[in-house]
């Protein structure tokens, strides 16, 4: 047996690397299974190049809980180590690797470096055992070796009587560890972690009745086997090629990575590229609608089949994050605890190749079945609409399938809805004028007025609509998108035509006094010669104020407070109405006061703003009129 002196200046090495390495303690069983199937798959290869003369078999990696006796065992079948292996790759690399960390993060630590760089997975074993065993035996025609630590910097390195080929670690867990003595907890952790890793992973046993027998009697009793519990699917969809694979096989998946979610997902984008990077992975549409408070951190980040976190911030688009799946990359630079990325170039090109990725794959969904993607429309449009904002590559790609759908259910691209519109709804300034509503129903009555003169009406009702349609007015010189109810309909599409009013520029005067005697401030009043089977009232929301302030509410807008502004109204009054002329003539004010408030009311009713006191009264009123 020899003992040593690990060489680091460092005495106390093990408390700072249990305080500052790892920012959760519960990673050390996927470091040492990582490592474990690291051995493995090198020796894969080592047989494969004919370096290696022994046989692959079919290895497993076995974690082992000791409850009695306080002690993690974790079994490989890898290619093991020499004693001198042990000297060098646990003693000096794994130790410099430590002492450089410490040198370099001393005064920011945690969660920091690469762990890649470093070499310091096998030492997250320190975060929970007081203790730690290695027993290794290697491939080679040489002993097998027994290295034990106990969290100082002493160590023995003695031979072993393991026979058979591979390592295990044995840690004995501290008194301030024990939870991970339990068998869910490591199962648990065995599930998040190491669900898909490439090797087998087992972890006890479990029983399986055999199948009846075809010439069994009827009295025959079903066989049961004791077989081992492989907690992982070494094979994972994502490993395969596309062609391999059926819709099915890709739901199935979707139900294996998501358990309790119970809705099918719309469709997905497989991700395959191994130049300039390597990436792998499956990403999965899932119902959305209109909702903007989604929880997002549904993608999963792996390393070679590792997991590595939820949060892919950064990696993928802002706008895909509510989206749900898997990515692989051996690429992505990560840091110490494998839980966060490093600002890195081939990090964005990643992104953009994801943005990409999905944008061409959406442009073949809606090539092949218009139909189909006309019906999915409204479960992905603000992923979509949120990444036109967000993403300008992607908005460069997004005309070609991005659609626009009116109040009809009829759906256009920006470029139909402009042929679509051009007839019938150019101004007299040459500029294209395209309707839309919020609200089917709050904005019904200006909707039917618009169809009545042959005018289509979109139905744009995401929460982020009015900053989307500011960054297409400002690509698109010639067209401007304007809400339904923003002004009465021959102002919304001025034509050359005017209507002449009945009334006189005094008789005009004269009933703008008379209504603002009545009206409270919040509405501007405006006197509109209009065709005479016109509502006589109308309330609009001007189209400037109104989406400023809806952008401000919704992030941006460019306004420091509009979006605690109070809403603002225009009180458009048909000065050929008849209502009008009963208005101006009647010399009776209480009279006059009840037509007018009469009218006001039953002009906020149609854009759902009356209510409480004032539908009270209204009520009220309006039976007292029919008694």
């Amino acid at each position: 047996m020899t003992t040593g002196k690990i060489n680091v200046s460092v005495e106390n090495i093990f408390p700072l690397i249990k305080k500052f390495l790892y920012s959760d303690h519960e990673i050390f069983l996927r470091e040492l299974v990582s490592n474990g199937t690291d051995a493995t798959l090198k020796l894969k290869h080592l047989i494969s190049i004919g370096e290696a003369k022994v046989e692959y078999g079919n290895p497993v990696i076995e974690i082992k809980v000791d409850k009695e006796g306080k002690k993690i065992h974790i079994i490989d079948q890898g290619l093991g180590m020499t004693a001198d292996e042990v000297e060098k790759y646990i003693n000096q690399v794994a130790f410099s690797g430590a002492e450089e960390f410490l040198d370099k993060y001393k005064d920011s630590a945690k969660d920091s470096g690469i762990i890649g760089h470093f070499g310091l997975g096998f030492y997250s074993a320190f975060m929970v055992a007081e203790k730690v065993e290695i027993i290794t035996k290697s491939y080679k025609d040489e002993p097998a070796a027994h290295w034990t630590c106990d969290g100082s910097p002493e160590f023995t390195l003695e031979p072993a009587d393991k026979t058979s080929r591979g390592t295990e670690i044995i840690l004995h867990i501290a008194e301030d560890s024990l939870e991970f003595l339990e068998d869910s907890k490591i199962a648990g952790l065995l599930s998040k972690y190491n669900k898909f890793m490439p090797i087998p992973i087992k972890f006890g046993t479990k029983t399986e009745t055999l199948p009846k027998p075809e010439d069994a009697p009827e009295d025959y009793i079903n066989e049961t086997v004791e077989i081992d519990n492989i907690i992982n699917n070494p094979n994972p969809a994502w490993t395969k090629q596309p062609s391999e694979l059926s819709e099915e096989d890709y739901k199935n998946f979707y139900r294996e990575l998501y358990p309790m979610q119970f809705e099918e997902p719309l469709f997905n984008i497989h991700l395959n590229v191994d130049y300039p990077f390597n990436l792998t992975g499956i990403l999965y549409f899932p119902k959305l609608g209109s909702d903007m408070q989604i929880q997002k951190d549904k993608i999963q980040l792996y390393q070679n089949q590792v997991y590595v976190t939820d949060n892919v911030e950064g990696i993928v688009p802002e706008f895909l994050t509510m989206l749900k799946g898997v990515i692989d990359s051996p690429d992505i630079p990560l840091n110490v605890s494998r839980s966060g990325l490093q600002a890195d170039g081939s990090v964005k090109k990643i992104s953009n190749y994801i943005t990409r990725k999905v944008a061409d794959k959406l442009k073949a969904l809606f090539s092949e079945n218009r139909a189909d993607f006309e019906a999915k429309w409204n479960d992905i449009k603000i992923v979509l609409e949120y990444g036109m904002l967000s993403e300008d590559k992607f908005y460069e790609k997004a005309g070609a399938f991005v659609l626009y759908p009116t109040v009809d259910d009829t759906y256009f691209t920006l470029e139909e809805l402009k042929e679509k519109l051009k007839e019938n709804q150019t101004d007299k300034d040459g500029k294209l004028v395209v309707l839309y509503a919020g609200n089917k129903d709050a904005q019904h009555s200006y909707i039917e007025t618009a169809k009545e003169k042959g005018y289509e009406v979109l139905l744009l009702d995401s929460p982020i609509i009015s900053h989307l349609i500011q960054k297409i007015e400002g690509d698109n010189k010639d067209v401007t998108f304007v809400r339904v109810d923003s002004d009465h309909i021959d102002n919304l599409i001025k034509k050359d035509e005017n209507t002449i009013s009945k009334l006189s520029d005094e008789e005009k005067e004269t009933l703008k006094t008379s209504l603002e005697a009545y009206i409270p401030k919040a509405y501007s009043v405006q006197l509109e010669a209009m065709d005479s089977q016109a509502a006589p009232f109308i309330i609009t929301q001007p189209e400037f104020m109104r989406r400023m302030k809806e952008m401000s509410q919704s992030g941006g807008g460019g306004m420091f407070g509009m979006g605690n502004m109070p809403e603002m109204y225009n009180l458009v009054v048909n000065t050929n109405s008849d209502l009008a002329t009963s208005i101006l003539n009647t010399e009776d004010k209480t009279h006059q006061e009840h037509l007018v408030k009469q009218a006001l009311d039953l002009a906020k009713l149609s854009q759902n703003l009356l209510k409480g006191e004032a539908l009270t009264a209204f009520v009220k009123r309006s039976f007292e009129m029919i008694k």
